[in-house]
């Protein structure tokens, strides 16, 4: 009979009696004892007081628990699930410096965080633990994170046994726990969602308080039950560096915040854990361009590139190149800006040029024209 076997008859006998009760008189006794009597030893003597019987045969329970059945101040804990994030190893200062990293697995009722401290950290370190993995959990204490909900800790008694053979196949991948972008709210908390990548913009600096220059980007990921902005900061930006357009991101962990248009966007920070596939690259036929359209166009420069200064709607004075650019079913004109310009001024008639997150809208006298964003990307094969 586990120490949550012992807890929960409690409560099914005494109504009247809450959890919190329980544990509270169950912390009075761990001080009272000098942490010499373990937390089953203890529950029995408070499920006496209640008048309930708990013989050891009472309940057969195989030890390893589901994530649903988990609250904070409970010893010797035994789960098993899927890895579904992984976390870097970090270190920590004091009397005993030690190193900590943490983890998430899903097992059929839900999701539980992990942390893994100094031993248990370094088979991050020495990748022995990769997402995907089934694990068996031994021997943990669960602890409330900063924000209230339970997570697992594994100490130097605690044991990891990764892909027990006989449960390899049970547990389910985070898929089944994403939350759908169009059921997303502004209170919806911390989530963990997926879709495909619709567009992407630039990266901005930043300064940071410690001094440090901190990093922003902006995803618009979407779903089939709509879309939603996704703000990723500092070390996540260079997680997601090779992120392009129709990549398929998994985000787990994210948090919704309030948008400053009274709306709600996803961030991604720390706590976050990023996977994504990289999607293959869908062309756009220059013939079928629509406006406001975020496209990968591929074709060949089809005139010299003419470059000049010109000053924005902003007064902002910035570098241009353009170039009428080809395919096997149209050609179109492209205006390359700032950094793209630069790139750009040298192409030779001929050269054969893939641009990627390139923006399709209505030029002069309403042709449709090809221009440059932050976050295009622009590939050159020389004739």
């Amino acid at each position: 009979m586990t120490a949550i076997d012992i807890i929960q008859k409690i409560l099914a006998e005494n109504p009247h009696v809450t959890q919190e009760q329980v544990l509270e008189k169950l912390r009075d006794e761990r001080a009272r004892s000098g942490g010499l009597l373990g937390d089953e030893t203890l529950l029995r003597l408070i499920a006496a007081r209640y008048g309930v019987d708990v013989r050891q045969n009472a309940i057969s329970n195989s030890g390893i628990l589901p994530t649903s059945c988990l609250f904070a101040g409970l010893n010797d804990v035994s789960v098993e699930g899927r890895l579904i994030a992984l976390y870097p190893v970090r270190t920590y200062e004091g009397e005993k410096p030690g190193k900590y990293a943490s983890l998430m697995i899903a097992d059929n009722e839900g999701t539980l965080r992990v942390m893994l401290w100094n031993e248990k950290a370094s088979l991050v370190e020495r990748g022995e633990l990769k997402i995907g993995q089934t694990l068996r959990l031994l021997h943990g204490y669960t602890r409330a994170d900063r924000y209230g909900k339970v997570e697992l800790h594994l100490g130097g008694k605690s044991r990891i046994e990764v892909d027990p053979p006989e449960k390899i196949s049970q547990y389910p991948t985070a898929e089944k726990f994403t939350t759908k972008i169009g059921s997303l709210t502004s209170a919806s908390g911390t989530v963990h969602i997926s879709g495909v990548v619709k567009a992407i913009s630039g990266t901005t600096n930043f300064p940071r308080s410690d001094e440090v220059e901190g990093k922003v980007m902006r995803v618009t990921l979407a779903d089939d039950s709509g879309q939603v902005t996704v703000v990723v900061w500092n070390e996540k930006v260079d997680e997601l560096e090779r992120l392009k357009a129709n990549s398929r991101l998994f985000l787990i962990n994210a948090r919704i915040k309030e948008s400053q248009n009274g709306g709600f966007e996803v961030h991604v920070d720390s706590n976050t854990c990023v996977n994504f596939q990289p999607a293959e690259l869908q062309l756009t036929k220059i013939a079928s361009l629509t406006e406001n359209q975020t496209v990968n166009v591929q074709g060949v420069v089809a005139s010299f590139p003419q470059t000049k200064e010109v000053t924005t709607g902003k007064g902002e004075k910035v570098k241009l190149t353009v170039f009428n650019f080809k395919d096997d079913s149209g050609a179109v004109q492209v205006s390359a800006w700032r950094q793209h310009a630069d790139a750009l001024e040298a192409l030779k008639i001929g050269d054969e040029v893939l641009l990627e997150n390139a923006y399709a809208r209505k030029g002069f006298e309403g042709r449709m024209e090809l221009s440059t964003r932050s976050g295009t990307l622009a590939s050159i094969k020389p004739n």
